[in-house]
């Protein structure tokens, strides 16, 4: 289709939702408004990431456009996509150095974080540390590579910016007509809708010494459309262009295959994986094959 229009209706349902609960929910049920606000935000977020791999029209500019108010604010539209899209390399996954989504550090940088940081590493690799702490980790380590990235004067850094603060500033003004406190929102609305975003990406990735293999299969969850399809994470991987409602048919169509593909990292739904890492991590902080520092390597080969 030139214009995916499922697409289309989901980023209209976000939107929508979004203003509905605000502006007349918000003053009859508080709390529910900030529900829906919540989950609006997570599928904007979702749909974000559909935008950036080319959905719903084959015009860069409209697809930006399309999600250009950004409903969790912190994260400009190019500066996602720059960063994803990098993440797609997949000989490069769960690389700490070349994957821009990876949670894993190198052995030596591990080894040298002071004791408090690692322990805060730690609870963020269990998956209620990463719904509860994650989102501000994830905001605070962002903004202040961007504000270093910024100021050396990066490509593209600063334009991202300056398209992306009038967008939000635009959400702000919204949100205090629609007579939501701001502080509240942050707590409420953006807090959980990245907390339910990371459930996905907790998930996501694992070492593996095949890059197929590092990339999960949730089968079923009652959160796929909310994630548009990326619980069936290898075969986005495999199928970056295709879009979101496709998945699922791909996915159908050669099931033994991808299984085989992924070296069987496979869920039947979220709730194993919540029974079994919700307060015990799935993987260690420190990457299972980045042990010696480049320098240590050139000096044992020199040697």
């Amino acid at each position: 289709m030139r214009v995916e229009w499922p697409t289309l209706a989901m980023i209209a349902l976000a939107y929508g939702g979004w203003a509905v609960a605000g502006f007349w929910l918000w003053p009859a049920v508080p709390w529910l408004a900030l529900a829906v606000m919540a989950l609006a935000a997570a599928l904007h977020s979702s749909l974000t990431h559909e935008c950036l791999h080319g959905h719903p029209t084959r015009r860069t500019w409209a697809n930006e456009a399309l999600v250009t108010l950004p409903l969790t604010l912190f994260y400009p539209y190019r500066r996602y996509r720059a960063l994803h899209l990098a993440h797609h390399r997949d000989e490069r996954l769960t690389d700490p150095f070349d994957d821009p989504e990876s949670y894993y550090k190198a052995r030596w940088q591990w080894d040298a974080m002071p004791g408090w940081l690692r322990a805060v590493l730690r609870v963020n690799n269990a998956l209620a540390g990463r719904v509860v702490l994650g989102p501000v980790l994830g905001v605070a380590g962002f903004l202040a590579g961007e504000a270093r990235l910024a100021w050396q004067g990066a490509r593209g850094v600063r334009r991202a910016w300056a398209l992306h603060l009038p967008a939000a500033a635009a959400v702000l003004a919204a949100i205090w007509a629609m007579g939501v406190p701001i502080w509240l929102y942050l707590l409420a609305v953006v807090w959980p809708a990245l907390g339910l975003i990371a459930i996905r990406t907790y998930a996501e990735h694992r070492w593996h010494e095949t890059p197929e293999g590092r990339t999960i299969i949730v089968e079923r969850s009652p959160l796929a459309w909310l994630f548009l399809h990326n619980n069936l994470h290898v075969v986005h991987h495999q199928h970056p262009t295709a879009p979101w409602y496709a998945l699922p048919r791909l996915y159908a169509a050669r099931r033994a295959h991808w299984q085989g593909l992924n070296g069987g990292y496979v869920f039947r739904s979220y709730w194993p994986l919540i029974r079994a890492h919700l307060w015990r991590a799935k993987e260690p902080v420190a990457h299972p094959a980045l042990r010696v520092a480049p320098e240590a390597e050139g000096r044992a080969g020199a040697a």
